[in-house]
């Protein structure tokens, strides 16, 4: 059996994969899905292109996204006084 080391794929994945259903974007990485899903079989450059675009990408989802308050936000109570 041929025990050649893999060669390491950068990936931005910081393990924390939930799809945000507004964008379709990774609230972790800020890839696609298909884009997670073809990673691997992407090339360098094609690789690199997304990780520009990725900074950008979390900025706008963490930037549309306001508090809801805790309990009280997601039970949908009004704000105590």
């Amino acid at each position: 059996m041929d025990m050649r080391p893999l060669p390491q794929i950068e990936s931005p994945c910081i393990k924390v994969c939930v799809m945000e259903p507004e964008t379709g974007f990774c609230i972790g990485c800020g890839r696609t899905r298909g884009e997670i899903g073809g990673w691997l079989g992407m090339s360098p450059q094609a690789r690199r292109e997304i990780m520009v675009a990725l900074p950008e990408r979390v900025a706008t989802l963490t930037s549309r996204k306001t508090r809801r308050g805790g309990r009280r936000g997601r039970l949908g109570l009004p704000d105590a006084p």
